[in-house]
């Protein structure tokens, strides 16, 4: 019964935090807690109470004079969920065609904070090699060829403390677990806009990835190729770079040559 009351209670929160928000979002100005009281029916004190989390969060922000407007982090939160979407939308045709091209495993993945979150995949069907990482599954950066794609495009500063962190946990004999052979990896990707996972996430089982870039030429995702060892071959960097670029390409990214 306490549970119950606890969940009912949770509840009644979160739908008076999204009545606070929907008046928010509709008045033209900053609202002062006596109209954003009056507009959801709410006790000016259980308003302030909420607005007063909903402001540590950033979701609200507080002006002068006591008002209220919404906060920065819906907008980082809002772009957040539009690149995920719009990405795996723009990119699935890039990835079937590819896939179709090769035969193999073709992946797509996003970074959230020190991982890589997988949120699309095509399936070898000849693949004997057992699939490490699902669609919705998470790894640490520096153990897929995804996640150096991110951490290549970070400063050294960031990259330690990326290290330093996590700690650079293993899974084979081949991960990259010490910060100079990382730091060497990075140079490398840097340099020729390709990553490699040589069997550093399973035996067996080695990935090669690109960087999707947005319009401001941010990394916002990878575009890899999963297949077991003695079936990958060389020439598919030409081939993710390319179908990376054509992604980038659709999400409005040009080169500096092309500007």
């Amino acid at each position: 019964m306490a549970e119950q009351q606890e969940a009912k209670g949770s509840i009644q929160v979160i739908e008076r935090m999204m009545s606070l928000l929907d008046v928010l979002a509709n008045a033209p100005e900053p609202a002062t807690l006596k109209m954003l009281a009056q507009a959801t029916g709410l006790h000016p004190s259980t308003a302030h109470r909420i607005l007063a989390v909903m402001t540590q969060s950033r979701l609200v922000e507080r002006h002068e004079a006591s008002t209220y407007a919404l906060g920065i982090r819906l907008l980082e939160l809002g772009n957040i969920v539009k690149s995920r979407i719009n990405i795996r939308e723009v990119a699935l045709p890039f990835m079937q065609n590819l896939h179709e091209t090769i035969d193999e495993s073709i992946n797509l993945g996003i970074r959230d904070q020190d991982e890589i979150i997988y949120i699309e995949r095509t399936s070898s069907g000849r693949s004997l090699v057992r699939v490490v990482y699902l669609v919705g599954d998470r790894a640490p950066l520096h153990l897929t060829s995804l996640g150096k794609l991110f951490l290549a495009a970070e400063s050294v500063a960031d990259v330690c403390a990326y290290a330093k962190r996590t700690g650079l946990p293993g899974k084979t004999p081949h991960s990259l677990t010490r910060l100079d052979a990382l730091e060497k990896e990075l140079d490398k990707i840097r340099r020729h806009d390709v990553a490699y996972d040589n069997e550093e996430a399973e035996i067996g089982l080695r990935c090669l990835a690109a960087p999707i870039r947005d319009d401001h030429g941010c990394v916002v995702a990878g575009l890899s190729i999963s297949a077991p060892t003695d079936r990958h071959e060389p020439g598919w960097a030409v081939q993710i770079k390319a179908a990376a670029e054509a992604i980038s390409n659709a999400l409005g990214y040009r080169p500096a040559h092309m500007r």
